[in-house]
């Protein structure tokens, strides 16, 4: 089991919190570690992004929770009813809904309060909630940051290979079935979390100054890696789908697909290693024109099959997403080649890819 960045400094968050609210002789403390355990946000952005939230989310649940403990007093039913209350407001006022669970726990906190001196009581816990939240702030902001690049990037290229493996292994007729569709379904999922950590990536790309252009270079390198990469993804459903007509065309345009879809898969492979520095030279202008000429001979041969009616009009039709999804993938690979070789052509020094080994 891999301990993340995040688990270390969920725990950091729980020591700063519990240290300073002994430091400010606040009775029960553990309030404030709950608070920092909730607080804890992905990335440097989101934390700035929430915290103001968090704040705004508290200090509802803490002002209803005072009022109706007052005066309504602090039966479960009424907690139950103010955190009803608590949460149809945060989604009224479109905060995040991450900011619901400590607002609840702020609620709990303060109206267990003794009701003997409750204002002072739920001052202090309230006070201890703001310190667990600032303490997730602080250790969010100074402690690991993440390195979403590196995560993206090697997420991105792990799902690509076996992408590119299956697509080969399909249309040469070596794939199992069974294999295939369990590890469709499993691809799909890990395509969520691809998009999360673009998305961390970038919200991450202007918190600071430094090589602003370059990383603004980089979120759309990477957009369109995930475009690229989500192409090969719907060209393997297609061919999986129709697997049985593909294997049924006449041998010569079979192999000239066969053909023509290793050059392109060979082609994502190297766009890849070369952003991830493993190869120096971008894609030589042979291999670009064997590119073209392939698509515009698969096409043609394509085109031969209906106008000379060596299969049918229902099969030719049912047939030709699958070529779409062919000229799809190759126009967003040929994008793609295009951005990293601008990248590294406008940022040759102060903006080197530097892509750190994941333990």
């Amino acid at each position: 089991m891999k301990l993340g960045a995040r688990i270390f400094k969920t725990g950091l968050a729980i020591v700063l919190a519990l240290y300073v609210a002994q430091f400010c002789q606040l009775e029960q403390p553990v309030f404030a570690a709950v608070a920092a355990a909730f607080a804890v946000q992905p990335s440097i952005h989101r934390s700035f992004q929430v915290i103001i939230e968090q704040l705004q989310a508290n200090f509802i649940g803490a002002i209803l929770a005072i009022i109706f403990a007052l005066t309504l007093g602090t039966e479960p039913f009424v907690v139950g009813v103010v955190a009803i209350i608590t949460i149809a407001i945060i989604l009224k006022l479109k905060l995040e809904e991450n900011v619901i669970s400590l607002a609840v726990v702020t609620i709990i906190i303060i109206m267990e309060s003794p009701a003997e001196q409750f204002a002072t009581f739920a001052f202090n816990r309230f006070l201890l909630i703001l310190i667990g939240i600032f303490s997730a702030f602080l250790v969010n902001l100074l402690f690991l940051p993440p390195r979403y690049e590196t995560k993206l990037f090697q997420q991105i290229t792990e799902h690509t290979e076996q992408t590119l493996q299956w697509i080969m292994l399909l249309i040469k007729r070596d794939a199992d079935a069974k294999s295939l569709r369990k590890d469709i379904i499993r691809l799909s999922d890990k395509m969520i979390k691809i998009d999360n950590y673009y998305l961390f990536f970038k919200d991450e790309r202007n918190d600071f100054f430094q090589n602003r252009y370059s990383k603004a270079r980089k979120v759309v390198l990477f957009r369109q890696m995930i475009v690229a990469l989500k192409k090969a993804q719907q060209l393997l459903l297609s061919l999986e789908r129709r697997k049985n007509e593909f294997n049924e065309l006449p041998e010569e345009i079979r192999k000239l697909i066969i053909s023509h879809l290793d050059i392109l898969t060979n082609y994502h492979h190297l766009i890849l290693l070369r952003y991830g520095g493993k190869v120096k030279d971008e894609a030589t202008k042979e291999t670009v024109e064997e590119i073209h000429h392939g698509k515009k001979k698969l096409f043609d041969s394509f085109m031969e099959l209906y106008e000379k009616k060596i299969v049918s009009q229902d099969e030719w039709y049912y047939l030709f997403p699958l070529i779409s999804h062919i000229v799809e993938y190759e126009e967003q690979l040929e994008h793609l080649d295009q951005l990293v070789n601008n990248f590294f052509r406008f940022h040759t020094e102060e903006n080197k890819v530097e892509l750190v080994q994941e333990e």
